[in-house]
């Protein structure tokens, strides 16, 4: 892999605020943004979502590359953890090639991931358990767009955005059956892609639409169905992945117009992050303790597809 880290590493996210220094725009909660990872646009190396562990680990999906990596908080160099098969022929709608799309790890260390290919015998949820090669675990309509992914490990279900048909589906996390959980207009496109992100959050599963620049709430009713789709917040145009900020409904949330917003409990949003900070069509969010990680890729800018790192202050 032609990756290459900055000296300071994703550990450096991690000094106290006193040391540190902002030189960009960066603004509150956020400081000091710091680029800790530059990635090859010649090999598709394109973050598109990411999960961190425990130890400060990050797991991203390559999309185009179709690769799934690591980089570890004080490694140098990230490397390759699994590759899903090449299909033969045919793409996925909107595309043009196959996608890997969203992550999330088990506690036992399995990776989850959406593969959209065009083809039926690929296009699904794939699994990677520790040692193991990636094997498909459910599948999912060979002419939409499987996209964001969550994991409830209490009920061992995983949740899919698709991002054509714009509907949320659900399957168990040991893998089976597929069905729709949740459809409904504010999932839909309108142009290009809907249903998009994808988190579990406070008994409700939370999407934005791509497409209609939302985020959207949809409550776990007692029995594990979908209650109604609720607005939480809108004018955010071009909205990818996104992450909350700690146990309150404050999110981060990335957008390819080379943003990242802070939107507040009542729906108000502000960019805490910009180009200024590195960001180049940044496509999710992942905070782990003080750190805040955005990936970018490179899409629609078309130069240095990258992983930003910055502090979050709680």
């Amino acid at each position: 892999m032609h990756v290459r880290t900055t000296a300071t590493t994703l550990a450096a996210a991690r000094q106290p605020a006193d040391l540190r220094s902002d030189r960009h725009g960066a603004t509150e909660p956020l400081s000091d943004p710091r680029t800790a990872a530059h990635f090859s646009l010649a090999a598709s190396q394109q973050p598109e979502n990411i999960t961190v562990d425990r130890t400060g680990s990050a797991y991203l999906t390559f999309s185009f590359a179709r690769q799934i990596v690591r980089i570890a908080p004080r490694r140098t160099r990230a490397c390759t953890r699994h590759t899903p098969p090449h299909p033969r022929k045919r793409a996925p709608p909107n595309l043009g090639k196959a996608f890997v799309g969203g992550i999330a790890r088990a506690e036992d260390g399995t990776l989850y991931v959406t593969y959209a290919t065009g083809t039926a015998d690929l296009t699904g949820v794939w699994a990677i358990r520790p040692g193991g090669r990636p094997h498909r675990i459910a599948a999912l309509p060979a002419d939409g767009l499987p996209n964001g992914l969550a994991l409830d490990q209490h009920t061992h279900q995983i949740y899919v955005t698709d991002s054509v048909h714009g509907v949320i589906y659900r399957l168990p996390s040991h893998g089976g059956a597929a069905a729709v959980w949740a459809r409904g207009e504010a999932l839909e496109p309108s142009t290009f892609a809907g249903a998009n992100g994808l988190k579990l959050h406070n008994g409700a599963v939370w999407a934005t639409n791509l497409d209609k620049g939302t985020v959207l709430r949809i409550p776990i009713t007692p029995h594990g169905t979908a209650g109604t789709i609720q607005m939480h917040a809108t004018g955010m145009p071009s909205i990818d992945d996104f992450a909350f900020t700690g146990r309150g409904d404050t999110l981060l949330a990335a957008r390819d117009d080379n943003q990242v917003d802070l939107v507040h409990p009542d729906g108000t949003h502000t960019a805490v992050l910009t180009a200024t900070d590195g960001l180049q069509t940044p496509t999710s969010v992942a905070v782990h303790g003080h750190t805040v990680y955005v990936p970018s890729a490179a899409y629609l800018t078309g130069k240095d597809p990258n992983l930003l790192v910055a502090h979050l202050d709680r």
